[in-house]
């Protein structure tokens, strides 16, 4: 996409989690249906999002119609 930097190729992780973090990823990952890699990739995603919230920024969809709707995290 023009004017977005190249995103790094994907990588590969090795990390020793607490037992109570162990127990909170597999929760999330059964009840989601989602892997536990996608666990720890939306857990960097709201970091995100915390981050430019932090700022002061908003996070906005746009439908499919052109109009901006904000997004609202609890």
């Amino acid at each position: 996409m023009a004017g977005h930097p190249e995103h790094p190729p994907s990588e590969r992780f090795s990390v020793t989690l607490v037992p109570p973090a162990v127990v909170a990823v597999n929760e999330l990952a059964e009840n989601g249906h989602v892997s536990k890699a996608d666990v720890i990739n939306r857990a960097v995603l709201l970091g995100f999002v915390e981050r430019e919230r932090a700022k002061g920024h908003e996070l906005m969809i746009r439908t499919e119609d052109g109009e901006l709707e904000r997004i609202h995290i609890l």
